[in-house]
């Protein structure tokens, strides 16, 4: 297991230069950072603006390593939030206002792009807690822009009451104007997603899922049965984000088409060796009639695969799941009817 120092210095090393800026920036405070602001050009100050909106948080340590990167005599124990709304405080009365507003016009346009992707993939519970507080309208039209495997998770944590209601909302929802648009996604990156991740740290669920994916199956279910035993909650949401080559059976037929697409059957054949009778249907449901009969053959009379390598096959293809997942291009916890 990596140290926590070794962990903040992979973190830190995976920022970009404008990023390191952006937090340094923010960390001095604007009267030290407005000074240091004046001697860059537009574009460099829209650059630092995008890449502080975008931020989230960074640990304390990380910043120490930031700052010790640099070379300054700096020393903190807290943490930072980059924001839309801190870089702008920290801009304003630095450069002319008309600039001001082109440029955190820009930041909030890209940041907003992202709200919708980052809102479906966050705990449904989570979500639900925070719609119950908002009109039913407001839910549904939230609900209609999430994933359908987040608006199903979402619905299915409301009260029936409450559940029926916004379905029927969503039945006949309208676009709203775009100022309002932007006004909810501000809402919902401020009040909603910024403070999940304040309050769970950088991603430490998905990490932990992560983590847990890589292990042989024997390993995870021991290490799911002692999370379950001890922190019940965080298990129950770690083990929605696992995702292993088994699970291919509880996606819909169309995820299993988009993702063998992309898998040579060369592998295939190696992951189906020795494969769950009905899983394998299921596999070669979703592959090239041509395809198939070459796999079945090769399946019958190819020579036996190494365990390791039906394990490690196995592994790669359940990770290329999850990148496409990620990517948008197939829901992994959308069960087949």
């Amino acid at each position: 297991m990596a140290e926590p120092h070794s962990q903040h210095q992979a973190i830190t090393r995976k920022l970009r230069g404008p990023d390191k800026v952006a937090a340094l920036l923010l960390a001095m405070g604007k009267p030290a950072a407005s000074r240091l602001l004046k001697h860059f050009d537009e574009s460099e100050v829209a650059l630092i603006a995008q890449s502080a909106s975008e931020l989230g948080m960074v640990p304390g340590p990380v910043l120490d390593d930031i700052v010790n990167e640099f070379s300054q005599r700096c020393q903190t124990g807290s943490n930072l939030e980059g924001s839309a709304q801190e870089i702008e405080k920290l801009l304003s009365g630095v450069i002319p206002s008309d600039k001001l507003l082109e440029i955190m016009s820009q930041v909030r346009g890209q940041s907003h792009q992202a709200v919708w992707p980052k809102l479906s993939s966050s705990a449904p519970n989570a979500v639900a807690q925070y719609l119950a507080k908002e009109h039913p309208q407001t839910t549904a039209f939230v609900l209609s822009r999430a994933s359908p495997s987040c608006a199903a998770g979402v619905t299915a944590a409301m009260a029936l009451d409450a559940r029926d209601e916004v379905m029927r909302r969503m039945v006949s929802i309208s676009n709203i104007t775009p100022t309002a648009l932007r006004l909810l996604e501000t809402t919902l990156n401020d009040e909603l997603l910024v403070k999940a991740r304040r309050d769970t740290g950088p991603d430490i669920h998905a990490r932990m899922a992560d983590i847990i994916n890589k292990m042989e199956r024997e390993q995870m279910d021991g290490v799911l049965q002692s999370l379950f035993a001890h922190r019940p909650k965080e298990a129950k949401i770690v083990k929605g984000l696992l995702f292993t080559f088994d699970d291919i059976a509880r996606i819909s037929q169309e995820a299993r088409l988009k993702l063998f697409d992309q898998v040579a059957p060369e592998r295939l054949i190696i992951a189906l060796k020795n494969c769950d009778a009905d899983l394998k249907e299921l596999i070669l449901g979703a592959v090239a009639a041509r395809s198939r009969r070459m796999i079945e053959s090769e399946l019958q009379t190819g020579p036996p695969s190494a365990q390791k390598d039906i394990v490690k096959t196995r592994r790669a293809i359940a990770d290329l799941a999850l990148e496409m997942a990620e990517r948008g291009e197939l829901e992994i916890h959308a069960r087949d009817e």
